[in-house]
């Protein structure tokens, strides 16, 4: 239990970030495996929704940007391959 204001205000919002980095982490991990997933058909507008999801979540903090960049190469070589 926090002893002071600020220490549970500090908790309030450190809750509320973290159901939000959940959520996002949650779709985030949907929509790469989706993308991973995704019949030749629909391959291309899965990877564009899950290029923008990664972007999103890097540019927010809740990802590391390298993380992102890898995750990105991976999916584009996926998808290269899946289409030829």
């Amino acid at each position: 239990m926090p002893h002071h204001k600020s220490a549970a205000k500090r908790m309030k919002t450190s809750e509320k970030a973290r159901q939000r980095n959940r959520a996002v982490k949650s779709r985030l991990k949907g929509v790469v495996k989706n993308a991973e997933d995704a019949p030749a058909a629909e391959a291309a507008t899965s990877f564009n929704e899950a290029m923008s999801a990664l972007d999103r979540a890097a540019a927010k903090g809740i990802i590391p940007k390298r993380r992102a960049d890898r995750k990105k190469s991976r999916l584009a070589k996926r998808l290269v391959k899946t289409t030829s």
